[in-house]
């Protein structure tokens, strides 16, 4: 009889957990064993038995032959090609080395992986750079998502028909939470410490949806809404994202995050309903969420989407920034300039309305090439809930061109009487970056602008930080 050998499937069983939003302790209390027990099946300490395997497929409805299957032969693979790199060509590497540390080490063998795979992409960069002079986005999933979204103009007309649709069934069942239960799946709140650091988990083995207690109206209602995306217009999100020649997996993960996103938008705030309220109350952020249950973050986002080609509406450009200038969140439906890389401009009220907190700030901006655009900024809130819950301030601003500022409800109106004109409203003179700006006269500059020589000057400073030559 041929010896049966044992089954090691750990950094396999890890995926899974993550790709179902568990962690060790939940996917224990699915599989009735201890979170220890789950460790060390994930660290391949102990291999899995045939019981475990179909206590697997039973609780989150899996194909036994799927899970089956080894990994220690795909990472034995993958750790020979990246082997076979020239750094590592002075080192003795016997294929049967490689095999056991598959095998036996896969986090080792992740690691590795992982490692290669950021010093190529930070040679591919370096590569890039060189050869246009600047800095590449080729290789950044973030970036990636980014640019696919924004030459969609931030639309996606299947997704956004289809969430209309279902929104309007939901509503006749008596809301989300109904239309749910109706599904099958029941929705319960669970305090922080029941849900270990999640907001929203769904528990397949139970079929029922759990959220965190502390979140306020606004987001269970985008919880709720971001799971029925997930998984009632997982075949809309899914044909857009094959569409796309992604590359790396991240960069799918990114987009399927993004897309189900907007499909949580479009079903707080179907399209055609949410572009009459925006054209009725003149784009007034605040009421639109007060109307549709929403938080001021999410209303402001989804004006970015209403782009229905013979029902659409102003273009904005939408830009989140923490109070470091990171920039966690863009989308572009304006045409605005922003740089990929590098800070932003300071002069852009979107870094000073910290200083503000919960105040709409508007401020007309003019770039170097004359173009003008009408900004309306204001900070945000996550987190919280709770009197010790970490809370992220945030800023956020939507900015739309100045010809189509008059629409909005921030902007003083057209006035023939007493002349205003948006082109000819006063505004701050910003950059797209320092090093793209050849603006020589700003005192906020941070650097010099690339192709600028600064002029040596020993017995004299001026206001502005540098003194260039003229170009």
């Amino acid at each position: 009889m041929a010896e049966t050998r044992p089954l090691y499937i750990g950094p396999r069983l890890k995926r899974l957990r993550r790709e179902l939003g568990l962690t060790q302790q939940a996917m224990a209390g699915d599989l009735d064993i201890s979170p220890s027990y789950v460790a060390l099946l994930e660290r391949n300490q102990r291999p899995l038995t045939a019981d475990m395997l179909l206590r697997l497929a039973r609780s989150y409805r899996l194909d036994v032959s799927e899970l089956a299957s080894e990994d220690g032969e795909e990472y034995a693979q993958r750790l020979t090609e990246v082997l076979r790199d020239p750094i590592f060509a002075d080192i003795d590497l016997p294929a049967l080395e490689i095999a056991d540390l598959a095998t036996n080490f896969p986090g080792v063998s992740e690691a590795l992986l992982r490692l290669h795979g950021a010093f190529m992409r930070e040679q591919d960069a370096l590569a890039q750079q060189r050869v246009s002079g600047g800095a590449s986005e080729q290789g950044d999933p973030v970036n990636s998502a980014r640019q696919f979204l924004a030459g969609e103009r931030n639309y996606f007309h299947e997704l956004d028909s289809r969430a209309e649709d279902l929104a309007t069934e939901i509503e006749e069942q008596g809301g989300a939470q109904r239309w749910l239960g109706k599904q099958g799946v029941r929705v319960r709140f669970l305090p922080p410490d029941v849900m270990l650091g999640s907001l929203r988990r769904f528990d397949r083995h139970n079929q029922q949806l759990l959220l965190n207690d502390t979140l306020d109206s606004a987001s269970r209602s985008y919880q709720m809404a971001s799971h029925i995306a997930y998984s009632s217009l997982r075949g809309e999100i899914t044909r857009i994202v094959r569409s796309q020649s992604v590359e790396k997996s991240t960069t799918e993960t990114l987009l399927r995050r993004s897309l189900a996103g907007y499909g949580a938008a479009a079903l707080l705030m179907p399209y055609d309903a949410f572009a009459s309220a925006v054209e009725t109350r003149r784009y007034d952020i605040e009421a639109l969420g007060r109307q549709f249950g929403a938080s001021f973050e999410q209303v402001a986002h989804r004006l970015t989407t209403l782009q229905r080609p013979g029902n659409s509406r102003v273009p904005f450009f939408f830009i989140r920034v923490d109070e470091a200038g990171n920039v966690s969140k863009r989308l572009d439906g304006a045409g605005f300039p922003f740089a990929a890389h590098g800070g932003g401009c300071p002069l852009w009220s979107v870094h000073s309305a910290f200083r503000r907190p919960n105040e709409i700030v508007t401020q007309w901006l003019e770039l170097p090439d004359g173009q003008r655009f009408f900004s309306i900024a204001r900070t945000v809130v996550a987190g919280g809930g709770s009197h010790d819950a970490l809370r992220i301030h945030r800023a956020i601003a939507l900015a739309c061109a100045a010809e189509n500022a008059p629409q909005l409800v921030y902007a003083p109106p057209l006035d023939p009487q007493h002349g205003f004109d948006p082109q000819h409203a006063r505004a701050t003179p910003i950059g797209v970056t320092c090093r793209l700006c050849n603006r020589a006269e700003c005192q906020a500059r941070a650097l010099p602008p690339i192709g600028r020589d600064i002029l040596p000057d020993d017995f004299r400073r001026t206001v502005q930080p540098f003194e260039f030559a003229e170009s």
